[in-house]
């Protein structure tokens, strides 16, 4: 598997962990408040790591669109 394929695979994995935490947010009548802080802190650490590797993929693109310019 290349490099961007892991990194797809991990952004799409992170994505779908995170849609499941709201999912499970409501399908609840009602939220145990000890279970439902878990998640929301799982969810911002999904977040916290997406934004991460986001920045990550947007400064390769940064470094592609400045080689192609430089051609």
């Amino acid at each position: 598997m290349t490099k961007e394929a892991e990194k797809e695979n991990k952004i799409s994995g992170s994505l779908g962990k995170l849609e499941q935490i709201v999912a499970w947010f409501e399908q609840q009548e009602e939220v145990d408040v000890e279970l439902g802080l878990l998640k929301v802190k799982e969810g911002a650490a999904l977040i916290k790591e997406l934004k991460e590797k986001l920045k990550k993929v947007e400064n390769e693109f940064e470094e592609i669109k400045k080689d192609l310019g430089e051609e």
